[in-house]
């Protein structure tokens, strides 16, 4: 009974383990996964623990892992996880797997570095091919160059550099079938680009004709990104103050660069004389990153080396496929088992991790571990040790023993599954629960639901709801091995299981409402009937007009109520609807909440009874028990006998009063705020309590309604008034009357204890006057007797009563230690029963806890109202959405009213979805799950432990796995 509703019973264990089998056991313990170890080194630093160096490789080695990784997911090679845990590693494969991936990793360097070379090779390669074509096609345009030479000399006046520059104009503008035209462009660009003044700052000097210029024409040619182009030709004109002459043509095909990227460019050609602009040129083309290739001035040489370069460019490609059809069946292996290898890494790491957790006894052969364990596991784990203890070939056994008396601090261990998992995270989120204290996770399974549908009842939205759940429960594996990361798909996936029963008690206080998408559904007939005559109706037809017509219910109603839920009548009472279904709700609302205060209420009492906690069974919970019995419980037993014993139509007795009808029904409320002022009232409903009367006592509906309620009202308030004082004060004074009596006997034993000392100290004198000489005197005689030896060596003897020889089993010689009493000698005259006794504050604490019981009593009870709020909000909105929006489409006719109705179906659909599912969905979520950790839990559960994190293999690659998702 306690598995389920305590968390286990946890056990403090000290193991020891011989050096070379403590690697098994704790690989054993992790493929456990039921122990949770303690940091015995904890003011030690990490980079000081024995295996920090292990811990080191472990790293490097899922570095390497790592880089395997990302060049396999660069190549979108699918990498093989079958889910599979493997077995730890021993020690002696730590050093395979490092040698492994050491050879990967140099391989895949290697062969990355000669990829990279050969494409960088080939972009080149491609580069200076576009280059030779592209120069051969200018020069090809360039027959007519002699005849512009020629022409340059009947120009004899004209300025070298004009000539030069209409040269080049005329070069690369000329076509041999028009060379006539060209001429004359070439003259009409000679005579534009005139300078008007010239001095000594020009680049190109003077050279006398245009054949000098002729011969010392150059030229650069090379490759520059097309978004450079306009950039780098403004600067080019610029810089060499219009002295070259720029050439480009686009290359059609998109080239990659060495890292991959598609990139545009641009082949150009630069035509410039003298030295001075060539350096200016190149310069220039280095600073926007122009490639420049060398280029023939023949066409001979440049077709030549158009045909050496075509074939290194195929040789190229066929080394570059070999690269790297080598590296993808590299990665290829690589792929399948790269997992396998870092979950063993992984392991690895964390087995050491833990090591260097454990203590090292003096003898440097054995490791010493702490760890805490589920009492109703040590079986499980003894054999689990025994196993990893005979794996490593050990001769001694490890030790395990439980320690007894514990006074730490226990961790709260709480077992799951995926059903309950989701229900204990809305409890833990709260806080862990102390150490056995009750579990609300049980409890929630049920109430958690159900209070979220009282807030959120309809059938049709449940239904939706429920549906969801069910798919994702039913596809969970598949969406499991999906391994979908977003985080809002995570949230509604693990809690599946919550939305499904949400959806289940949605559906079944949908019934109980009778609301299904703001309808409501006459499966059984209603047992309400017209009572109002034709006659009437007909004059109301007749005169035009419109009147509110009342059902009474002692005429229109059968007296048999529906057999299920809220009568469907009730959804076409557009006048009274509310107020008969508020009324219904808000009283609900109060019963449910009280009844789930006085459950937590109840399970304290098994708490304290637990814990054995006496004190607070007869100071604490007594008192709260009476003080919510007196005030809330009452309130709730008046709720249901009105419901039971009071209708609309009156006419008969109860109680010993005449009850003349429905204007005299109890007003609980206002009586609950008489109750509290004490007001003294009139007793019945009517005058002389007369059968059939109908003359009303004053304000009947707040008068005593059954005999000796004054008495009964006064008795319960006093009650709860006392139980005040005692909550407050009870505790905190019998605790300190225990203290005083627990300091009254110290005292006592401390006098008989002095009265022992004294005599031994009496006993003492004679022996520290007698016994030395006599020995002496001993020592003397055996001298004699003896050879001699000096007093200073026997005083040494005699007088050495620390020192003592102890023989090292595995030495061949013997030490002598001294030994140094270390024991915690008394400071003082305390009394050693645990921490120093302060009234004061457990006075405060006590304060603090009554003020909060007896004020959260009334602050609860209201706040279970929401449950009413929200369900009146809920139906509002879902009613309003139907007369809004869709009802419009029933109000047209033909092929209009089927597009209405089918436009205005999607629309109804989206937003029933979006703000009743969806929303209305989470606002009643927050709700319940404030109910429960706040008006709930804090009648019984301190949630002030800490969870029970256990070594575990599993948990540990399931993180690891996650944070690889996440990034």
């Amino acid at each position: 009974m306690d598995a389920i509703h305590r968390s286990e019973e946890i056990s403090l264990a000290q193991i020891y383990l011989q050096n070379e089998a403590a690697y098994n056991c704790v690989a054993e313990m992790g493929e456990l996964g039921l122990v949770q170890f303690r940091d015995l080194n904890a003011d030690v630093s990490p980079f000081q623990r024995k295996y920090v160096a292990e811990i080191r490789r472990c790293d490097e080695m899922e570095r390497k892992l790592r880089y395997l990784e990302r060049e396999i997911k660069r190549d979108d090679i699918p990498i093989l996880d079958t889910g599979e845990s493997p077995e730890a590693p021993q020690p002696r494969e730590m050093s395979d797997l490092e040698a492994t991936f050491e050879k990967l990793e140099h391989e895949l360097r290697e062969v990355n570095q000669n990829e990279e070379m050969l494409k960088k090779n080939f972009v080149e390669l491609t580069e200076l091919k576009h280059i030779l074509r592209k120069t051969q096609t200018f020069f090809e345009e360039g027959d007519a160059e002699s005849q512009v030479f020629s022409e340059l000399d009947m120009t004899d006046h004209a300025e070298p550099t004009s000539q030069l520059m209409a040269a080049f104009r005329y070069v690369f503008t000329t076509d041999s079938k028009n060379s006539t035209e060209t001429e004359r462009q070439a003259l009409d660009s000679l005579n534009a680009e005139e300078s008007p003044s010239h001095d000594n700052a020009r680049l190109i000097q003077d050279r006398g004709d245009g054949t000098n210029a002729k011969a010392h024409l150059k030229f650069v040619a090379g490759i520059i990104q097309r978004d450079h182009l306009v950039g780098f030709d403004r600067l080019l004109w610029h810089a060499c103050r219009g002295n070259v002459f720029l050439r480009q043509a686009e290359i059609t095909e998109s080239l990659s660069d060495a890292s991959g990227n598609t990139v545009n460019k641009v082949v150009f050609i630069i035509f410039f004389q003298g030295d001075q602009l060539k350096s200016r040129v190149k310069k220039i083309c280095e600073a926007y990153h122009a490639t420049l290739y060398p280029c023939p001035d023949t066409p001979q040489e440049r077709r030549e080396m158009s045909i050496g370069v075509m074939t290194r460019i195929e040789d190229l490609k066929t080394v570059l496929g070999q690269t790297q059809d080598h590296r993808h069946r590299v990665l290829v292996a690589a792929a399948k088992n790269v997992r396998l290898w870092m979950a063993k890494v992984r392991k690895i790491k964390s087995i050491y991790y833990t090591l260097n957790m454990c203590n090292v006894d003096l003898t440097q052969k054995c490791l010493v571990a702490e760890v805490w364990f589920p009492k109703l596991e040590e079986d499980r784990i003894r054999i689990s040790l025994k196993r990893g203890s005979d794996e490593s070939g050990s001769t001694v056994a490890p030790i395990f023993h439980v320690m007894q008396n514990v006074k730490e601090k226990h961790p709260t261990y709480n077992r799951t599954n995926k059903f309950t998992r989701s229900f204990q995270n809305i409890v833990d989120a709260y806080g862990i629960a102390s150490y056995r204290e009750i579990n609300p996770a049980p409890y929630t399974i049920i109430t958690f639901p159900f209070l979220f549908a009282i807030m959120f009842g309809d059938f049709g939205h449940g239904t939706i709801m429920m549906l969801f759940g069910l798919f994702l429960i039913l596809r969970e594996k598949q969406l499991e091995a999906a391994r979908i990361r977003d985080d809002i798909f995570q949230t509604f996936f693990g809690g599946r299981y919550v939305i499904f029963l949400m959806g289940c008690f949605s559906i079944y206080t949908g019934i109980i409402y009778n609301d299904a998408f703001s309808k409501s559904f006459n499966l059984f007939g209603s047992a309400w009937s017209n009572s109002i005559n034709e006659k009437t109706l007909h004059d109301l037809i007749s005169s035009g007009g419109e009147k509110i017509l009342t059902l009474e219910p002692n005429v229109s109603y059968d007296g048999s109520p529906y057999p299920i839920g809220v009568d469907p009548i009730w959804n076409l009472a557009d006048t009274n609807k509310l107020n008969f279904l508020n009324s219904m709700k808000m009283k609900a609302s109060v019963l449910i909440g009280i009844s789930q205060m006085t459950f937590g209420l109840g399970l304290s009492y098994y708490n304290h009874k637990f814990f054995q906690s006496r004190l607070d069974i007869i100071y604490v919970f007594i008192p709260q028990m009476l003080f919510l019995t007196s005030i809330f419980i009452y309130l709730c037993f008046q709720i249901v006998v009105k419901w039971i014993a009071y209708d609309y139509a009156g006419g008969y007795t109860k109680f010993g009063y005449y009850y003349p009808g429905a204007g005299c029904a109890p007003a609980l409320l206002i009586g609950l705020i008489n109750m509290f002022m004490m007001k003294d009232r009139e007793k019945g409903f009517v005058v002389d309590n007369t059968q059939g009367s109908h003359e009303y006592l004053g304000a009947c509906h707040t008068n005593f309604w059954y005999p000796g309620q004054s008495f009964f009202e006064t008795i319960f308030l006093l009650i709860a008034l006392a139980c005040i004082p005692v909550m407050l004060f009870a505790k905190p004074y019998f605790l300190w009357k225990e203290n005083q009596m627990r300091t009254a006997n110290g005292h006592a034993q401390l006098k008989t204890v002095e009265l022992i000392l004294l005599l031994i100290a009496l006993t003492m004198i004679p022996i520290m006057l007698f016994v030395k000489p006599l020995l002496l005197r001993r020592a003397h005689k055996r001298r004699n007797l003896a050879r001699p030896a000096s007093r200073e060596e026997l005083l040494s003897i005699l007088t050495d009563e620390d020192s003592s020889v102890r023989a090292d089993v595995n030495e061949d010689d013997a030490q002598v230690y001294h030994y140094e009493d270390t024991s915690d000698k008394p400071a003082g005259h305390g009394h050693g029963h645990g921490e120093e006794f302060n009234f004061g504050d457990i006075m405060v604490y006590q304060a603090i806890h009554t003020i909060e019981f007896a004020l959260g009593c009334i602050s609860h009870t209201a706040s279970y109202l929401r449950l009413w709020a929200l369900s009146l909000a809920h139906a509002q909105l879902s009613d309003v959405l139907w007369s809004m929006v869709f009802r419009h489409a029933f109000e047209l006719d033909g092929y209009v009213g089927a597009i209405a109705t089918f436009v205005l179906f999607f629309i109804f659909a989206f937003l029933t979805l979006a703000i009743l599912v969806l929303m209305e969905g989470l606002s009643a979520f927050l709700h319940a799950l404030r109910l429960h950790w706040v008006e709930f839990q804090s009648k019984f559960y301190a949630g002030d432990g800490y969870v029970f994190n256990p070594f575990s293999f599993e948990k540990i690659l399931e993180d690891a796995r996650n944070t690889e998702d996440t990034q």
